[in-house]
């Protein structure tokens, strides 16, 4: 079974269209990734 961190590394990844190598604890969605509010509250919606 996968850590929360990975299981959110993951979600991160596919909703973000990023590798998941990309990702670390320090990585900001707006600033790295480009996430914009939408991107948040489909993070959001998935997290639940």
């Amino acid at each position: 079974m996968p850590s929360v961190a990975e299981r959110v590394v993951e979600l991160v990844s596919k909703q973000m269209g990023v590798n998941a190598q990309q990702i670390t604890p320090q990585t900001s969605f707006v600033n790295d990734l480009g996430a914009d509010s939408l991107d948040t509250v489909e993070l959001i919606m998935e997290f639940e």
